[in-house]
């Protein structure tokens, strides 16, 4: 965790993702619960790059973080070894909504493969997964928003406008979705079997 000083050092902004983000101390104070314990200092950030503000708490200053908000986005390990970056880098890239979109559809797409959906387009093979009962008709439909976001862009679609941050990260919450649904989640539940 980092330390609670002046500037709070962490690797991405949690709302715009940037790298390395400048979060600068705007205000501090210190609580305590009803008995007077429990004594936490809490310093608020901003982001010099998308304005978000994040919040930390230590018991002292420069001691180590106990707590921050809103955390960072981290992709399970439990994802195939080539939908996991494919989501990381949609993440990473939010600060640039088109290609955090089309890295989202590309994740989606290996995620499908990873499940043996291997034939015809990225159509077909979310087609074949609701056949299949593995997606629903309605997780399809949302796949399709994305995939035909993600075409707007790689085509540079005339008609279509550029998405905005909140459609990238719209994009990256159902993505992040249907990699809970399809490999995170099942995961869990084997190795909660495995430790009974």
């Amino acid at each position: 965790m980092p330390l609670l000083q002046v500037n709070l050092i962490l690797n991405r902004c949690p709302h715009c993702s940037v790298a390395n983000p400048n979060l600068f101390q705007q205000h501090r104070m210190q609580t305590t619960d009803h008995a007077g314990q429990n004594v936490r200092w809490w310093y608020i950030y901003t982001c010099g790059g998308c304005g978000g503000v994040v919040t930390a708490s230590a018991p002292n200053h420069n001691a180590a973080c106990q707590q921050v908000f809103p955390s960072s986005r981290t992709v399970s390990d439990d994802l195939p070894e080539k939908a996991k970056p494919y989501l990381e880098q949609a993440i990473a890239s939010l600060h640039a909504p088109a290609g955090a979109v089309m890295l989202a559809a590309s994740a989606v797409d290996s995620m499908l493969k990873a499940k043996n959906y291997l034939d015809g387009s990225l159509y077909k093979r979310i087609e074949a997964a609701v056949a299949d009962n593995l997606l629903t008709s309605e997780m399809a439909a949302w796949a399709h928003d994305v995939r035909l976001d993600a075409n707007d862009q790689r085509h540079a679609d005339e008609d279509a406008g550029l998405p905005t941050t909140e459609d990238a990260a719209r994009v990256i919450d159902f993505v992040s979705a249907i990699a809970e649904y399809l490999f995170v989640l099942p995961a869990k539940v084997q190795r909660g079997i495995e430790h009974q």
